[in-house]
């Protein structure tokens, strides 16, 4: 039997891409006059890998290559050219090394590679890549950025379309896919999939007014709102055996359907799949550019990464600013813009090299602001504001949060602590000068010092009613233009 899938791996630096930070390796640009019915069917593949590391070293090996539903994806802007993500990758026309389609992305990997576990032992992910059924051989490109921002090749595949190799026949659908609203066709639409997870056969009405409430709150914040009919957003019923998914951290399991379990990377309220194929084979149902996987508790959680996946507990009282801050990370590869709350990743370094995240920077003078643009007239940089309160008034609530959690108070005990943190932040706030304005305020993407946010308030800074600053919005707007772009 031939070998329709070549394979070679490479981490080293001769395989630079020779792409700057915010240069994507799309750079490539397509052959002039070619279309999408050129080179592509309206079909999705979709290639599945593992991968696999610790923090200092780092494997890509091919799982399967399978047809993956209909294609959601724009069959105009076929190149990724925001410069977000982690990794990137591309599909190449072997014969002109020309791009034919490229996206960038993060992952459960790229994130467990920052904690201390990774040092510790190796572990291995399941990830995929989804792109347009190609009509002929191509080449799929991976590259990662280095911490100067450079993409370097991690790893390339050869895929024949045509070989016995690669499954050509979709998955039978799983569940029932229902839509939420629909505004035209996916190919000129932002097609987002909700997913239930720990949701039982008798909670799926349950499950519907959940996705109703969830979507109104993300589509009643701008841009979200004003672009709302550039969406189509749909739903997948599919129920899990019993209701609910685990917390780890209470010694409470369960095998729901999507595995969307608590204490990722053992932070107690960082909610994750892990369970990619899962997922991946359920959503082919439909027509998708993201999915979020809503799960069925009411303890405070959820998660988000960029081009990768999102999460939410339904039932907190937080759960629609949880519902909208993720989204912004999985959509727009938004970056956390707090730094006081206790996180999985090593923090506390004396360097910060500049982050991808378009609203996270370490570079504040306004000649290296990647939001100069936007800045408020006569804005001081750095910009002042109340660091030293806010970090005392933090550093009292972070004690009596981290007491609530010790005691396995409540949950109601936790949201009252919430709700007083906001209402504090809130007053706090409004006595700032530059409140509301673009500057670069110190103190974001998990450290006190050296990072710096576009507003003193944001959706991705807390849970006050400050919607997403012009930078954050800006950067959501980029990306409805790549996946809606005609």
């Amino acid at each position: 039997m031939p070998v329709p899938i070549r394979a070679r791996f490479s981490l080293r630096a001769a395989a630079v891409l020779a792409v700057l930070f915010l240069i994507a390796p799309a750079g490539r640009l397509r052959a002039a006059g070619r279309s999408f019915d050129d080179d592509f069917a309206p079909r999705s593949m979709r290639l599945d890998y593992f991968h696999s590391g610790t923090s200092s070293e780092e494997h890509i090996s091919l799982d399967r290559v399978v047809s993956d539903g209909p294609w959601a994806g724009s069959r105009a802007r076929l190149l990724d050219e925001t410069g977000l993500g982690k990794y990137f990758f591309e599909i190449i026309d072997p014969k002109t090394n020309r791009a034919l389609y490229s996206r960038g992305f993060s992952s459960i990997y790229g994130e467990w590679e920052t904690t201390g576990e990774a040092k510790e032992i190796w572990r291995t992910f399941h990830e995929s890549l989804r792109f347009p059924q190609p009509k002929k051989r191509i080449s799929v490109r991976l590259s990662k950025r280095d911490a100067k921002g450079i993409f370097h090749e991690l790893w390339s595949s050869s895929i024949d379309p045509a070989s016995r190799g690669v499954n050509p026949k979709d998955i039978e659908p799983l569940g029932k896919v229902w839509s939420v609203f629909e505004n035209g066709p996916a190919e000129n639409h932002v097609d987002l999939l909700i997913l239930g997870d720990g949701y039982s056969a008798s909670e799926i009405t349950k499950f519907h007014a959940d996705v109703g409430r969830l979507v109104r709150r993300l589509f009643d914040t701008d841009p979200f709102k004003s672009r709302r009919s550039e969406f189509n957003v749909r739903a997948l019923d599919l129920p899990s055996g019993k209701s609910g998914v685990s917390r780890p951290h209470l010694g409470e399991f369960r095998r729901s359907r999507f595995s969307a379990d608590y204490s990722a990377f053992d932070s107690e309220r960082y909610v994750l799949s892990f369970d990619n194929r899962a997922i991946r084979d359920a959503a082919s149902a439909a027509p998708y550019d993201f999915f979020i996987v809503v799960v069925n508790e009411r303890t405070y959680g959820g998660g988000g990464i960029f081009n990768c996946q999102a999460t939410v507990a339904a039932d907190s009282a937080f759960a629609e600013y949880v519902f909208v801050h993720e989204f912004g990370h999985s959509f727009a590869g938004l970056g956390d813009e707090y730094f006081t709350s206790e996180v999985a990743y090593e923090t506390g370094g004396k360097e910060h090299p500049e982050p991808w995240e378009p609203n996270v920077t370490a570079h504040p003078a306004k000649e290296e602001l990647k939001w100069a643009e936007l800045l408020s007239p006569s804005i001081v940089l750095p910009t002042t504001w109340k660091k030293d309160e806010f970090e005392k008034a933090s550093r009292e609530y972070q004690k009596k949060r981290k007491a609530l959690r010790e005691s396995r108070a409540p949950e109601e005990e936790m949201e009252k602590l919430f709700f007083s943190e906001k209402k504090i932040e809130t007053e706090l706030f409004a006595k700032e000068a530059d409140a509301g304005k673009v500057g670069a305020f110190e103190g974001a993407g998990y450290e006190a010092v050296g990072l710096f946010r576009p507003s003193v308030d944001c959706i991705m800074f807390s849970r006050n009613d400050v919607g997403f600053c012009s930078v954050c919005r800006r950067a959501i707007e980029k990306m409805i233009d790549l996946y809606a772009g005609r």
